[in-house]
C-alpha cells in the first residue's frame, strides 16, 4: 500500500499480535510503497497527507517529479474544501508508527516505489506498482498483466579458484544461464493468460547471486570492510555486463522482445546510467561512485545493433532454502550463525559454517570442547577466550556486523542491476532513532 492511503495507518498493524484480531492478518506480507516526497518530508520534519483513493485516483500511476507535483495539488484542493476525505499529520509520526511495526512484527517492508520506477527499463509501458514477495522483483503490473518473473541464481563460491574471482568462468556461466532462462519462458506453464501475455510480451528474468558471503571466505575478505564493498561492486559489474551481453546475443538469434521499442535499452541506457536520472528527479546527489572497471562500448554497440531479448535481467532474490540445499550462504547477506538449527516444511536441519571449522582445524582448535562452547554461545565465537583476534573478526555472524556495511555493498552493486535486491535489515538493538538512521 502507498504511504499516501487514508487506511495506511491499519494496514500498518495487519501483522499485530495484539488488539482486534478482525483487524489483522496474521500470515499476510505487506509491503510499504513508499514516494520519495515521504521521506523528504520525513527529513524536513513536515506534514503529510492521508487521501482516499477513489478522489486521487491518479497518484497510483504517478512517480517522481510529476507524482509530487500531482500530490501538492491535491493538498491544496483539501486546503480548499474539496476533498471529501483526508489526514494531515506529521510525516514523522507517521514514519515512527511504520517503524515501531517494523520492530515488533518485522512488517511491513520498506520498499520505495520512485527509484523502482525512475531505474526501470520498461518506463515506457507503465507503471511498477509493486513488488514481489521478497522485493527484488520490480516489473509494471495493468489490468491485463500480472508481472512474472524467471530467477536463477549464481553461486559464487563456486567461482572462487585459487583464490580469486574467476572470471572467465563466471562470464561462460552467466551466458548460460540467460539462455536457460530465456528458455524457461516459452516452456513454462501459466496458471493465467494475463501471466502468460506479460511474460511473452516482455520475457523478464532475474539472475541473482548467492554464497557472497562464501566468497568472502575463501578470498579472505571481512564482510565489514572496504575490500567487500569493493568485490560487491566489481564483481557484480562482471555479473551484469555477461548477462547483459548474452540477452543481446539472444536477441541477435531469436529476436528482440516484444515491447522493446521505446525502453531504456533501446534508448541506450543501460542500469548504471539510470543513477543519474533518479539524481534529477529526486532533487538530491546520489553517493554512489559511477563508472566500473570494464569497458562497456562492446555491450552498448551489441543492444544498439540487435537489441534485448529480455526486459529484465538482473535480480537478487533471498535464495533462503536452495541455498541451504547447495550448501552455501544465502544471497547476498553474511552468515546467519556459526551453527544454528533450519527448520521447514522437510523437516530439521542443522547448519555448521564449515569455512570457520576448517580454520580451526587448520590451527589445531577443533575438538569436542570447542564445539561445546560454540553451542553454548549460541553459534558466536566473540566471547570465546582462545580463539583469535583474526579469526572473531572474520567469522562474525549477521548480528554482529553493522548493518550499514550490507547497505554499502547493496549500494554500490545496485547500480548494475535492472531490478532490486531482497535485503535483510539485522539490527539487535532497541533504538527508534538508530533503526530509523538505517533506512535514512
Amino acid at each position: 500500500l502507498e504511504t499516501w492511503h487514508y487506511d495506511i495507518e491499519y494496514f500498518l498493524e495487519l501483522r499485530k499480535i495484539t488488539g482486534d484480531d478482525r483487524r489483522r492478518r496474521h500470515d499476510m506480507n505487506t509491503a510499504n510503497w513508499i514516494p520519495d516526497l515521504f521521506m523528504k518530508r520525513v527529513a524536513a520534519d513536515e506534514n503529510w497527507t492521508l487521501f482516499s483513493s477513489e478522489e486521487v485516483p491518479d497518484l497510483h500511476h504517478m512517480y517522481g517529479r510529476a507524482f509530487e507535483e500531482r500530490y501538492a495539488y491535491y493538498e491544496a484542493k483539501a486546503d480548499r474544501g474539496e476533498i471529501k476525505l483526508f489526514k494531515r499529520m506529521k510525516a514523522r509520526d507517521l514514519w515512527k508508527k511504520m517503524l515501531t511495526m517494523l520492530f515488533e512484527t518485522g512488517h511491513p517492508w520498506i520498499t520505495f516505489k520512485d527509484p523502482s520506477n525512475i531505474r526501470s527499463p520498461q518506463d515506457h509501458a507503465g507503471v511498477v506498482h509493486n513488488s514481489n514477495l521478497c522485493t527484488e522483483i520490480t516489473l509494471n503490473t495493468s489490468d491485463d498483466e500480472t508481472a512474472v518473473c524467471n530467477l536463477g541464481s549464481l553461486n559464487f563460491a563456486a567461482f572462487i579458484r585459487n583464490g580469486a574471482f574467476d572470471r572467465v568462468l563466471i562470464g561462460e556461466t552467466v551466458t548460460i544461464a540467460m539462455r536457460m532462462l530465456d528458455n524457461v519462458i516459452d516452456i513454462n506453464f501459466y496458471p493465467t493468460q494475463d501471466a502468460k501475455r506479460s511474460n511473452i510480451r516482455h520475457r523478464p528474468v532475474g539472475l541473482g547471486i548467492r554464497g557472497y558471503q562464501d566468497a568472502l571466505y575463501l578470498l579472505d575478505i571481512k564482510f565489514d570492510s572496504e575490500a567487500a564493498v569493493r568485490f560487491a561492486d566489481e564483481s557484480m559489474e562482471i555479473v551484469s555486463y555477461a548477462a547483459l551481453f548474452a540477452s543481446s546475443d539472444l536477441a541477435r538469434e531469436r529476436g528482440t522482445y516484444e515491447s522493446y521499442l521505446g525502453s531504456k535499452w533501446d534508448r541506450g541506457l543501460l542500469p548504471q546510467d539510470t543513477i543519474d536520472l533518479l539524481d534529477q528527479e529526486r532533487g538530491q546527489k546520489i553517493d554512489i561512485p559511477r563508472g566500473g572497471a570494464l569497458d562497456w562500448t562492446p555491450v552498448r554497440a551489441s543492444i544498439k545493433k540487435y537489441g534485448m531479448r529480455n526486459s529484465n535481467c538482473l535480480a537478487i532474490a533471498p535464495t533462503a532454502t536452495t541455498a541451504n540445499i547447495v550448501g552455501c550462504v544465502p544471497t547476498i547477506e553474511p552468515i546467519y550463525k556459526n551453527v544454528y538449527v533450519k527448520s521447514n516444511q522437510a523437516g530439521d536441519f542443522i547448519v555448521v559454517n564449515n569455512y570457520l571449522v576448517n580454520e580451526f582445524k587448520k590451527r589445531n582448535l577443533w575438538g569436542e570442547k570447542m564445539l561445546e562452547q560454540i553451542k553454548f554461545h549460541d553459534g558466536s565465537i566473540q566471547d570465546i577466550a582462545e580463539i583469535p583476534a583474526d579469526i572473531k573478526e572474520k567469522y562474525k555472524e549477521v548480528f554482529e556486523i553493522d548493518p550499514i556495511w550490507l547497505l554499502r555493498s547493496a549500494s554500490v552493486r545496485g547500480k548494475w542491476i535492472d531490478q532490486s535486491q531482497s535485503l535483510n535489515i539485522y539490527y539487535r538493538g532497541t533504538s527508534g532513532k538508530e533503526i530509523s538512521d538505517i533506512y535514512m
